[in-house]
């Protein structure tokens, strides 16, 4: 698998039967290919569908139903479509048991920064804000490093997207959860050392007695 599967199927392991589950963007849209068959899952889109599937097949593409980004998808039986005013009560009045977003920079105190880079032009922040604030449960699912450097950092240099504290880091060398005390080192993926985390993370980690390495 490459690094963007290995995220996606970790992160696929955190979703729980009958979740409401909003992906964002981009390599959390992964996510959804590495469910078990038996697992129910409810995807939302911020711009007003829950129930959101797959397209089922080429040729069934509608130019009326899209994920946030624009690409066609399909619906699950049973799914609903709404306004983006429903949509975005439903993510602040907390309804949304996980969102799956990507990240540009996570700091030693949980804060995500992921909707904009200072001088290059953006389309805007999208749910992001919203989703970091409302959703219950919130997953950053990125790559380890950027070719700047490391994305996982002791205090954001890009405007931050929320000043909740994430709840999971989930990349292609470790999972790793934001707490009180610091981030804290819970696994290794793809046949990474402990070692290889701590020299690709430019923060503090905090690493337990005991903790899971996992090849695949």
């Amino acid at each position: 698998m490459n690094d963007k599967q290995i995220i996606a199927k970790r992160v696929a392991q955190e979703l729980r039967d009958g979740d409401r589950v909003n992906l964002g963007i981009g390599l959390p849209t992964l996510v959804a290919s590495f469910l078990p068959p038996t697992l129910k899952v409810h995807f939302h889109s911020e711009n007003g569908i829950m129930g959101m599937s797959p397209l089922p097949g080429e040729g069934f593409e509608d130019r009326n139903l899209t994920d946030a980004g624009g690409r066609p998808v399909g619906a699950m039986p049973g799914a609903c479509a709404f306004d983006s005013a429903s949509s975005f009560g439903m993510i602040r009045g907390g309804h949304l048991d996980v969102t799956v977003l990507g990240g540009l920079e996570v700091d030693e105190l949980g804060r995500l920064a992921n909707w904009m880079i200072p001088g290059k032009m953006i389309p805007g922040m999208g749910g992001a804000m919203d989703l970091v604030t409302g959703a219950r449960r919130v997953i950053v699912a990125m790559t380890h490093n950027s070719p700047g450097g490391p994305k996982i950092v002791g205090r954001c240099t890009l405007p931050i997207t929320s000043i909740r504290r994430v709840d999971l880091i989930v990349t292609e060398l470790a999972v790793i959860q934001p707490t009180e005390a610091g981030l804290v080192l819970l696994e290794t993926l793809g046949g990474a050392s402990v070692a290889d985390v701590v020299a690709a993370t430019g923060a503090r980690l905090i690493l337990p007695a005991s903790l899971a390495v996992h090849h695949d």
